[in-house]
């Protein structure tokens, strides 16, 4: 499913509310993407161009795709069109910023919220003064890495999301079943192993104020866009919060689809799925990981494998249908806590409602995963080198034995889905012809329907 670039569209209204002019390309429906960027810099002669990236890889230990490679063609196309100065930012600079700014060859790169960051970047340039004093900036050969400061005060009344239409080609998002990203808050206390988001983020939460919330999701379903997503870290932490966004929502005749599936069981009770009810979701995930206390211990999740039992009661007395996602293959993960897993997956989700599961988790430098991997002997890589995607495997599982397992997990369960799953290259048509039978997001509601259907059609899915 194509995702709607919500960072590059907050960066281009914070870049224009500073006094500047700005076109934004988004290159997601663009069957060559270096000949788009020569035709934009020919026809808007820009000052600087910024390129935003959300994800280093595909995080597929099966089949890794490195999309760092497909920026070498756009920079060419960049550098022989304009000496505009470049700015690298987005989600993955945040993670592996110098690194990224050394494999793409920006003059820049941006860290942190480039919402705040970026128009003090411009405003420099503007004045023909340097900018690599301002917290969050990456220079070639600047060893040092000023991280900017998340604020105390909170996002206020603010709600992260910006106005889609001026920016994107929406028509095309919603035939392929996307969905708007809304963030109702920033940062992340939590200390999952392998998670980015303390990096991208921030460590403590930064809230928007629910009324706003409310009122932006409104704002969206009137121009056409109705299937809202919450991209939050964890949508139901803070849990008061949570509850405050779907009161707000309920008291709103906003007329959307919402959806997150971003959840922690460990906060997750039936008067949070009530009100999420009211307040007009038609879908949710939990990020459960496991069902072992040992695997949930040794990725630091914070929740017990009680506290996911109890989720799945929660779920089971509700009509919302739920995603719940799980990570195989991490610290403490041995065959009898795979067997746990897939028992609780056999034994306690409903029929109805959809099972992912993924097998390895990429390792990020500076993360809790990098430690264990290096403390475990199985990593060596210098924190330089791991740009291209490298994977966490438990030492004490067969690989092939697990693969076997799930497959054979997912021949009797059609209602389970894996990496393996969400690489067929039919899912675009799948999604496009969804959309012209009446379907709407979360999609994941119909895998059964489409599991068996590709079946019937011979496909081996």
């Amino acid at each position: 499913m194509p995702v709607m670039p919500i960072g590059a569209c907050l960066v281009a209204e914070a870049a224009e509310r500073g006094g500047h002019g700005v076109s934004l390309l988004d290159l997601m429906f663009h069957r060559d993407p270096a000949a788009s960027v020569r035709a934009a810099i020919e026809r808007f002669h820009p000052d600087v161009i910024g390129i935003s990236v959300r994800n280093i890889d595909n995080n597929d230990r099966a089949k890794p795709v490195f999309f760092v490679e497909d920026l070498a063609p756009l920079m060419t196309a960049i550098r022989e069109g304009t000496d505009a100065v470049t700015i690298l930012g987005g989600a993955a600079v945040s993670v592996m910023p110098e690194e990224l700014l050394a494999a793409v060859g920006a003059d820049a790169a941006a860290t942190g919220d480039g919402e705040v960051l970026f128009p003090h970047i411009l405003e420099r340039i503007s004045a023909n003064r340097p900018f690599d004093d301002l917290p969050g900036v990456v220079l070639h050969g600047k060893g040092s890495l000023h991280r900017p400061p998340c604020s105390p005060a909170g996002l206020g009344t603010d709600c992260l999301a910006p106005t889609y239409s001026r920016w994107l080609d929406v028509s095309s998002y919603h035939t392929s079943m996307s969905t708007a990203p809304v963030q109702t808050k920033q940062g992340c206390p939590f200390q999952c192993v392998y998670c980015t988001y303390r990096k991208i983020e921030g460590r403590t939460f930064r809230l928007a104020d629910p009324g706003a919330v409310a009122d932006r999701v409104a704002l969206l379903a009137a121009s056409g866009i109705r299937d809202i997503e919450f991209v939050d870290s964890v949508f139901n932490a803070p849990a008061d919060h949570a509850l405050q966004v779907c009161e707000a929502l309920a008291r709103t005749r906003h007329r959307a689809r919402i959806q997150s599936l971003e959840l922690n069981p460990a906060f997750f009770d039936d008067e949070l799925l009530s009100a999420m009810e009211r307040a007009g979701f038609t879908g949710y995930g939990l990020t459960v990981e496991s069902a072992s206390d040992q695997v949930l211990a040794g990725m630091r999740k914070g929740f017990t494998a009680a506290e996911v039992r109890h989720a799945a009661e929660v779920v089971r007395r509700h009509k919302l249908p739920c995603a719940w996602i799980f990570l195989l293959d991490g610290p403490g993960e041995t065959p009898e806590t795979v067997r746990e897993t897939l028992r609780f997956a056999e034994q306690s989700i409903r029929k109805s409602d959809v099972v992912f599961f993924n097998i390895g988790i990429r390792i990020y430098p500076g993360t809790g995963l990098d430690d264990i991997a290096r403390s475990q002997g199985l990593l060596k890589l210098q924190r330089k080198d791991m740009l291209a995607p490298v994977f966490y495997h438990s030492p004490d599982v067969d690989e092939a034995w697990l693969v076997a397992e799930v497959r054979k997990f997912m021949a009797g369960h059609m209602n389970v889905i894996n990496a393996e799953t969400l690489s067929l290259p039919i899912l675009p048509l799948v999604n496009r012809a969804g959309y012209r039978m009446g379907m709407r997001p979360p999609l994941w509601r119909y895998t059964r329907f489409i599991r068996g259907g590709l079946r019937l059609a011979g496909m081996d899915v």
